[in-house]
């Protein structure tokens, strides 16, 4: 099996944190930061049998779509050497419309 290495964009970064400081101000810090650390694990673990998930060619060349405990979209690309999580969309959050409308991210 492949091992590749699994970078998270500026924009999954930036979606972690929104998603931790959510938690945390509508259950508890501790568990907001329990509930990161298990989704940044599972992203992680995209080193190996990384193609998982839905492809999406029709969104963009190359994008996958997976969920995690079926709250969280996990948009991500895979090369041969590199997964790059691109964004983690939480809950009822339109996705679809977001990589429509994201010009940086359909560029990338």
């Amino acid at each position: 099996m492949k091992k590749r290495e699994v970078v998270l964009s500026p924009e999954a970064r930036a979606d972690l944190l929104a998603l931790y400081d959510w938690i945390a101000e509508a259950a508890s810090p501790e568990i907001a930061v329990g509930y990161v650390e298990r989704l940044e694990t599972y992203v992680r673990s995209f080193d190996v049998a990384s193609e998982r998930g839905r492809a999406r060619d029709d969104i963009r060349q190359g994008l996958r779509i997976t969920g995690f405990k079926r709250r969280v979209t996990v948009v991500f690309t895979v090369t041969d050497t590199k997964v790059t999580i691109l964004r983690l969309f939480y809950g009822g959050q339109d996705w679809g419309s977001a990589l429509g409308e994201d010009a940086d991210f359909n560029n990338k």
